[in-house]
């Protein structure tokens, strides 16, 4: 046999051979990274979650805090506050869940394990209706002073609502 015959012979088996073990390599490579890819992606979704959990936690409790010092104060006290509203929200109850009297600020959260009540209380009686405000965003809210709630005329409350 030829020596010239075999020699091109010879250098495409060796370029296949190059081929196939890079090949073989950045799939390796591949399959290492993809596990670490979809952690990561678990691991930030989940903190994203977290965040908006605290988020809440943030404006339910500033609302409290305006709504005890206005009804420390009493009948006609009223405060403007912006209050930032984080994503995921999907609704506001003040007093209670049904938006009556009560002693909560209530954000409804959907969170990764599903949804999450995100509440604070306040020592005075609330009210109110900040249904509207389910979407991101900041907001201008009203807390007033009421010598008689809206929603029971029976008890003294501080009635928040959005401007």
């Amino acid at each position: 046999m030829d020596i010239k015959k075999l020699r091109p012979l010879l250098e495409r088996k060796t370029r296949a051979q190059s081929s196939l073990e890079l090949l073989i390599t950045l799939s390796f490579g591949l399959i290492i990274l993809l596990p670490i890819v979809v952690l990561a992606f678990i691991q930030i979704s989940t903190s994203t979650s977290s965040l908006a959990t605290t988020e809440a936690q943030g404006a339910a409790t500033k609302l409290a805090d305006v709504a005890a010092a206005v009804g420390s104060q009493g009948y006609p006290a009223k405060q403007l506050t912006l209050v930032q509203v984080p994503p995921d929200v999907q609704g506001i109850f003040v007093g209670n869940q049904t938006n009556g009297v009560g002693h909560e600020i209530i954000f409804v959260v959907n969170t990764n394990a599903g949804v999450s009540y995100v509440t604070a209380y306040t020592p005075v009686n609330v009210s109110g209706y900040l249904s509207e405000l389910a979407q991101q965003g900041t907001y201008l809210i009203n807390v007033s002073a009421q010598t008689y709630c809206p929603s029971n005329m029976a008890v003294q409350c501080v009635y928040i609502k959005s401007s």
